[in-house]
């Protein structure tokens, strides 16, 4: 579902992405960890097509990166910045992302979804005065309106309650065997019981590659070795 090849990004003279090869296939789930700086941020970005490479190539769904539009109708991606106009209702929102990829019944997606998140009761409340927890759960809304087949989630955990964070488990826990998933996360446990395959990037290159089952009792030191940091 995602190849990628030879693929790096730079930032000025710094490159933050350095020739990575990667095949990730339908159905299956991608956990990506690594070191703050270490390059997920950026590579999520690229495979969302909000950064452009600066060498190699990428296909998701058969379609090169050249084709954005259509890759972006593959996609739902969750990020550090909501991607929500926060002078708009939660509604307000969700009916704006549902009419640009023209989502088939609307009002009744929109309602499922609300209802799943738990964010029914918010749906007339202006995004700027939602707490954090509650913007990433429209945000996940967002990105699951238009029911792609890949999720991209971008350490999806940080900074939700308890409540939020059993919620978005949940619908983690959905997405298996579904669609394809590639989630960036810092929580080794976490990531290692919901991933069919585990990578570890370090200054921008994939350092390790495992599948399940790994040990999380000796994963922590594996870590270590592949990124010189501790968990």
């Amino acid at each position: 579902m995602i190849e990628i090849e030879d693929l790096g990004k730079v930032f000025g003279s710094r490159w933050v992405l350095r020739g990575l090869n990667l095949r990730v296939e339908r159905g299956e789930f991608l956990t990506v960890l690594g070191p703050n700086g270490s390059g997920k941020t950026t590579l999520l970005k690229v495979l969302a097509t909000l950064l452009r490479p600066s060498q190699g190539r990428m296909r998701i769904g058969g379609r090169d990166m050249k084709d954005g539009a259509e890759i972006r109708r593959l996609l739902g991606f969750v990020g550090h910045e909501s991607l929500l106009y926060e002078d708009l209702t939660s509604l307000e929102n969700l009916r704006f992302y549902a009419r640009m990829y023209d989502v088939p019944g609307a009002e009744a997606r929109i309602e499922a979804l609300a209802e799943e998140m738990d964010l029914a009761p918010f749906l007339g409340e202006k995004v700027r005065t939602l707490s954090h927890g509650m913007k990433k759960r429209l945000s996940i809304a967002r990105a699951l309106l238009h029911n792609p087949p890949v999720i991209l989630l971008d350490e999806p955990e940080t900074g939700l309650d308890q409540k939020a964070t059993a919620i978005l488990l949940e619908t983690l826990e959905r997405f298996v065997g579904e669609r394809t998933v590639v989630m960036t996360t810092h929580n080794l446990e976490r990531g290692l019981k919901m991933g069919d395959r585990v990578v570890i990037l370090s200054q921008g290159k994939i350092t390790y590659e495992g599948r399940k089952p790994l040990d999380t009792a000796t994963f922590p030191e594996t870590y270590f070795k592949y990124t010189g940091a501790r968990p």
